[in-house]
């Protein structure tokens, strides 16, 4: 074996989306505070992320997860997210798997019924309740950052497709949400036309990033809209279907946690969500997450407020990833 670091991670999945936990041999990232990690990170170990997501050792729908010591006191982990797509403020689905790779493996304290951990996110603080039984989590509630409504009843032009309408919601990240029904393309239970849905979802971030690209209004470094929520007919304020189409081109298996967030903010704006209301959004390939609003905040003077999550994870596996100094793919690659 030639390599001179090894990568040591636990894989899980959260309802179908793998989240592959970096547990050791990247050392400690510079920087104050998560946000910072993550800026020096994208400019700094970039090849990292594309080595441990990218084919041959990920897969162009791969996702992950770095743990580091805290930047703030009141935190028991750091957590950085990878995927394909970049290295994200925030992550539902990633922090559920990282909450239960915690307790599956006693990185964490565990307490029956519930082991509280609280995770140090570039997008803030974010708080998991994972309940245990016989060591052993069963599920996992995180509370999210404050989400809100960035925009309602917009709309933008769309190479190849026309005028679309859309609304535009923060969960951790920003996520543009379309009714199929506006789109004339069906929801087909086989996603026999999981291509044509993909394509749409594709150009309509393209689009809005160019003609009014979304940016966090009290934190510049979180910006563009690399999520769109293609809602399937026959959705509602309690149970909502959708593909969620991401950049650069594959879609969340899992029911996407901040995905969640931002469209029960988008429902509450709307008058079609109340507070402590459940909230069902299903995936592309059916699996499902519960949500809940538990209070009303502020973001920059705007309404916003705060969810929680609940969804299941489970471990797939353990390894150890290096790289061979004659390997070709230094970076992996995509196709």
């Amino acid at each position: 074996m030639r390599t001179s670091n090894v990568y040591h991670a636990v894989d899980s999945h959260t309802e179908g989306m793998p989240t592959r936990v970096i547990t050791g041999g990247v050392g400690v990232f510079p920087g104050h505070t998560m946000a910072e990690r993550r800026a020096w990170f994208l400019a700094n170990r970039d090849e990292l992320r594309q080595l441990l997501m990218f084919e041959p050792r990920g897969h162009a729908a791969m996702s992950g997860a770095i743990l580091q010591p805290p930047t703030r006191q009141d935190a028991d982990w750091g957590v950085l997210y990878i995927e394909v797509s970049g290295c994200l403020p925030m992550c539902g689905h990633g922090t559920i798997g990282v909450a239960t790779v915690l307790v599956e493996t006693g990185m964490v304290e565990v307490t029956e019924p519930v082991t509280t951990i609280r995770l140090d996110t570039p997008a803030g603080l974010v708080v998991a309740e994972v309940a245990v039984a016989d060591g052993r989590a069963e599920r996992v509630t995180i509370t999210n950052v404050p989400s809100f409504v960035e925009r309602l009843d917009a709309s933008v032009a769309v190479p190849g497709i026309g005028t679309v309408p859309y609304d535009l919601a923060f969960g951790g990240n920003f996520y543009a949400i379309v009714r199929l029904t506006e789109l004339g393309i069906e929801f087909r239970a086989d996603r026999s036309n999981q291509q044509e849905l993909l394509d749409a979802g594709l150009a309509i971030m393209a689009a809005i990033n160019a003609a009014d690209e979304p940016v966090h209004p009290e934190r510049t470094d979180i910006r563009g809209c690399h999520h769109v929520y293609l809602e399937a007919p026959g959705s509602t304020a309690a149970h909502s279907r959708h593909a969620m189409a991401i950049f650069p081109g594959w879609f969340d298996r899992s029911p996407c946690g901040t995905g969640t967030s931002a469209r029960m903010a988008q429902l509450y704006a709307r008058g079609e969500l109340s507070l402590q209301q459940e909230f069902i959004n299903e995936s592309y390939i059916g699996s499902r997450f519960t949500g809940r609003l538990i209070s009303e905040t502020e973001v920059a003077g705007r309404q916003a407020v705060i969810p929680t999550i609940t969804g299941r994870a489970w471990l797939t596996g353990t390894a150890q990833y290096f790289l061979d100094p004659s390997d070709p793919f230094p970076q992996g690659f995509l196709l």
